[in-house]
Order: C-alpha cells, then sequence, then structure tokens
C-alpha cells in the first residue's frame, strides 16, 4: 500500500529503486537521496508563475508528506497494513507504538483472521447435488431381426432415476453449528426421502463432535454421534456410530477412520467399518500442484476391491485435469478415464467414461456450479460395445467444443467487458484526478528535462525521442479496438540520470507523469531513443523492469 499512496504523490520511481518494486525494501539514504531529487523538482521557489507555483506546491506537499512515512519504520508498516486512515491519531491508537513493523503485521493478521472467522460463521454454506440418471440403452442394443418391429423405430431414451440432496450450516456460536440436509430419491418409480438435522461443537483446537438426528420414510429414524481429534499435527482419528431404527429391529453400525500425513503431499488412511457391510480399507493418497494419485484395497461384505486412480493437472487459466483409473474386484472390473475444466469463474464441467464388466459402457457428466454439483450418469449400453465407447467418449469432446464457441466464450467475454466497464466508471473520477495531477507534473518538469537533454547532448548520451504509455493494437484481428495511449516523453526523460533509465518490476502508471489511460486493460511502454547517435526502440510490458540502453534495443540501418 505504500507503493498505492506515493503513486498518489508521483514518487513511486523515486523512492522505489530496489527491482522487486516493493518500497518497503528500500534503504533509508536510497530513501533519502530519493526525495531530495523530487524537492529539486517540484520546490515552488523554482516557479514564478502563478499557476505553475500553486501546482508545484500541492506536489512538494505531497512528496514531503510520503518520506515522512516512508522514513519512520513503525508509520511505514501502519500504512501497508491500515491505510492513511491508520497515520491519524486515531490510527496510531490501533497498536502500540513500542511494537516493531514484524509484530504490527504479525497483530494485523491474527485480527484479520478473527474477521474472517467471523464472517464465515455467519454464512449458510448451502451445498446441493441434483443427479439425473439416463437409460439410453436402446440406441445401442438392438433387437433381433425377427423383433425390429417391436417398439418402432425410434430409440426409447428415459429419465430412471433422480436424486436431490441439499444442507445448510447455521452457526449458533463460536463453538456450535447446526446443520441442516435432507434429500429426496426416485428410482424406476419407487422413491422416498430422509432430513436430518446434526449439531456439531467444536471442543478445542484439536477437535470436534457431533450429534445426529435423521428420519426418513424408507428407513426408520435415526441417532448418530461423530467425533474428531487430532492426536498429533500429522495424526488424526475420526470416530462414527449410529443406531438405525426399522421394522427389522435397531441395526447399529461403527465406522473408524485413521489417517496419517507421510510427507507433505501424501496422507494415508486406514478405514474399519462395522455393520450392515462391514469392511476394512486402506488407501494412499498424494496430492501435488501437478497431479493427484489414489490407491485403495477393501477387504470386506459384499464389496471386496482394489482400485488405483490417477489425475494430471495442467497448469493453465482454466485449470484443465485428465484423469483415469481402474477398480477391480467380486463385482468385476471397471476401467474410467475422462477431463475436466474450469468453464467460467464459478463453474468447472467434467465428463467420465466407464467401461466395465458386468456394467457395461457409461457416460458421466457432471457440472460443479459454486457449492451446487448437477450429475448426470447417461448408461450407453450393459454390453462393451465398440461403438458405444467411441461416441461416449467422441460426443461429449465436440459437443463441448461446439457450446465453447458458441456460447461459453461470448459469455465469458461479455462478462469480462461488463466488470471492466464497472470498473473504469468506479475509477473515473479518481484518474480524471490522477491525469491532472500528472499534466501538472510535466509542466513543471519542462525546465528540468531541457536542462537533462542539454547535458546528454554535450556527451552523446541517451534522448528520449518519443515514449508512449496504455494498450496498443498490434493485431490485426483486433484492428477495430482503439488504442488508448498517453505521451510520457518528457516524465520518461525526467528520470534519465547519467545517461541511463531504470524501471523497477512495477506499474508504471505510478511514476511522476503518468497516469493510467486504461484501467483494467494491457499495458504497454514503448520507448523510441537515441543513445551515441543511434535510434533504440523497445516495447516493454506494464509491470516489466526496463533498464536502457541496450544493444538489443538497435535498430539496424538496414530495417
Amino acid at each position: 500500500k505504500a507503493a498505492s499512496f506515493c503513486s498518489d504523490c508521483f514518487v513511486t520511481s523515486h523512492l522505489n529503486p530496489m527491482k522487486t518494486g516493493r518500497l518497503y525494501e528500500a534503504t533509508q539514504d536510497e530513501l533519502k537521496a530519493a526525495y531530495r531529487r523530487l524537492c529539486m523538482l517540484y520546490h515552488p521557489d523554482k516557479h514564478r508563475d502563478p499557476e505553475l507555483k500553486r501546482q508545484a506546491e500541492q506536489l512538494f506537499n505531497l512528496v514531503h508528506e510520503a518520506y515522512e512515512v516512508l522514513r519512520d519504520p513503525q508509520a511505514r508498516a501502519i500504512y501497508d497494513i491500515y491505510g492513511k486512515r491508520g497515520l491519524d491519531v486515531e490510527g496510531w491508537e490501533v497498536v502500540e507504538r513500542k511494537r516493531t513493523p514484524a509484530e504490527i503485521r504479525e497483530e494485523y493478521e491474527r485480527l484479520q483472521k478473527e474477521r474472517e472467522e467471523r464472517r464465515l460463521q455467519q454464512r449458510t454454506n448451502p451445498k446441493g447435488t441434483i443427479s439425473v440418471g439416463i437409460d439410453a440403452t436402446d440406441l445401442f442394443d438392438q433387437y433381433e431381426e425377427d423383433y425390429e418391429d417391436v417398439g418402432g423405430g425410434v430409440p426409447h431414451v428415459e429419465i430412471n432415476k433422480m436424486h436431490i440432496s441439499q444442507s445448510i450450516e447455521a452457526p449458533l456460536t463460536t463453538k456450535d453449528t447446526a446443520i441442516l440436509s435432507g434429500s429426496l430419491s426416485t428410482h424406476n418409480g419407487n422413491g422416498g426421502g430422509s432430513i436430518n438435522l446434526a449439531l456439531r461443537r467444536v471442543t478445542s483446537a484439536k477437535g470436534w463432535g457431533e450429534v445426529e438426528l435423521g428420519a426418513g420414510d424408507t428407513q426408520g429414524p435415526l441417532l448418530g454421534l461423530k467425533i474428531f481429534r487430532n492426536l498429533t499435527p500429522r495424526f488424526f482419528v475420526t470416530a462414527q456410530c449410529g443406531l438405525q431404527f426399522s421394522s427389522r429391529g435397531v441395526r447399529p453400525g461403527v465406522t473408524t477412520v485413521l489417517a496419517r500425513h507421510l510427507d507433505k503431499n501424501t496422507m494415508g488412511y486406514l478405514q474399519w467399518r462395522w455393520g450392515i457391510q462391514s469392511s476394512m480399507n486402506t488407501s494412499i493418497v498424494r496430492d501435488t500442484k501437478s497431479s493427484h494419485f489414489t490407491f485403495a484395497m477393501q477387504l470386506g461384505i459384499p464389496h471386496t476391491f482394489m482400485m488405483m486412480s490417477y489425475q494430471y493437472k495442467f497448469q493453465d487459466d482454466d485449470q484443465t485435469k485428465i484423469k483415469g483409473s481402474v477398480k477391480s474386484g467380486f463385482f468385476g472390473t471397471v476401467v474410467e478415464y475422462g477431463a475436466e475444466r474450469k468453464i467460467s469463474r464459478h463453474s468447472v464441467l467434467g465428463a467420465t467414461v466407464s467401461v466395465g464388466v458386468p456394467q457395461g459402457v457409461s457416460l458421466k457428466i457432471k457440472l460443479n456450479r459454486a457449492s451446487q454439483t448437477y450429475f448426470f450418469p447417461i448408461h450407453l449400453t450393459d454390453q462393451i460395445l465398440p461403438s458405444a465407447v467411441f461416441y461416449a467418449t467422441v460426443g461429449p469432446l465436440v459437443f463441448y467444443l461446439a457450446i465453447q464457441q458458441l456460447i461459453i466464450r461470448p459469455y465469458v467475454r461479455a462478462q469480462k467487458e461488463e466488470d471492466l466497464e464497472k470498473q473504469q466508471e468506479s475509477s473515473a473520477s479518481n484518474i480524471a484526478r490522477k491525469k491532472q495531477e500528472a499534466e501538472a507534473a510535466v509542466l513543471l518538469m519542462q525546465e528540468s528535462v531541457r536542462r537533462i537533454i542539454e547535458t546528454e547532448e554535450s556527451r552523446m548520451g541517451l534522448i528520449i525521442l518519443n515514449a508512449w504509455y496504455g494498450k496498443f493494437v498490434t493485431d490485426n484481428s483486433r484492428k477495430h479496438e482503439r488504442a488508448k495511449v498517453i505521451d510520457v516523453t518528457v516524465p520518461l526523460q525526467c528520470l534519465v540520470k547519467d545517461s541511463k533509465l531504470i524501471l523497477t518490476e512495477a506499474t508504471k502508471s505510478g511514476l511522476p507523469g503518468f497516469y493510467d489511460p486504461c484501467v483494467g486493460e494491457e499495458k504497454s511502454l514503448k520507448v523510441l531513443y537515441q543513445f551515441r547517435g543511434v535510434m533504440h526502440q523497445v516495447l516493454s510490458g506494464d509491470s516489466e523492469p526496463l533498464r536502457i540502453p541496450k544493444q538489443s534495443h538497435r535498430i539496424d540501418a538496414d530495417t
């Protein structure tokens, strides 16, 4: 924030000689040298014109105010954390003056964490799932020729099952939370529903406990208890027991999970379940930035299996992932492969093809929208048919590419344009003020720039011939867009010292005499300069460091 504070008074580049672009890393000597240079540039006594004198006095006061903050480590730390308001008398009361900058930042992070926790407690955190099962086996499983006339020639596709579930959380106190959930299901005309209420209490920093009550029309009342506990920083245990009441009597169930961090990216799990479907399960999960691997093995009644899955994560903006898995057990063998991709800011779309014996071929489409999940399992055939596998693989890909071109990209583009327009409208008054200050600074620089040019010409040094900052349109496909640039020749020449110009890794809109001509859009700095009588040219990104002159910038005479 110190950077934004100083950009208001046009001193970012001078008070920030560090390449990182972080003001608080500059030494006191560097800050003092930059302060003296700006004072010489904006001193009111150097200007006789009343209007220039008034503008110089305003900029001179801003430079002095910024320097007073940056020279004091405590004031600088308070401004970085609390902003300009923190520098007032009331702001100083937030923390003790005797604290070091590190202690001030630590205190702020603690308070920030507490505020974040309170904010999260006020949210209901709704979660929901809608699943629609589709039976499309009539597309591939055809009758023999003797029965071709049965049912007509149009394949029959139907919805054979549906499931809807929803849950919300309601914080009661800082330690207590109520969770209400419900579900409705139907399969081939038969269905039912249930509702559950859970009360969770955080007993300590190491664990919590939960009591659950439930009821439904297909199953009787449910009473459950769940406990979570961190035994060590790398080891935790979860225990759950329940009593299901029905017309057949009381059916108890117990589940225990032991988990341990094997290393930074790997977890090991051991699960034991006793009840209607007793089993023992062990699994290893490794999750890194680029991949996710799972291996699981279960011994149980009636399901015993071994499973292995791998997921590769592409390092792109769309968070693309491809995955594959193999699962084999007493029930048969299933091979699955698929992919998922982020299609908007809050939406992720995925598709998985499942091929197995005796299950057949299925296509599973899943859409995650914020905390809501929409799941569409499509059963294609009871047999393993090459045609079903082909269409299940190629069909979703073609469909996605079509939707991407016709719907998703136009929608995202329109959304970005709308957000950009809102951002520009909200910052219009601020940009107008920055523009006025930049123009005033350029007028005050004229005399200094004249002397710098004379000095550089006498030594055949660095002369800035033309410099433009803003949005350049170089792509032929974007010719309809209008370039949005400002002339920054004078401000850049003013920064030249000893035939060198050095800009650090920070946005250039905060440089003296600069302002942002296109808020929210990608910007560049284009410079045409002369050094040793030879023409040079360079195009630099907004936040890229720049150092001139350079041999690589030279314009060949042949071109």
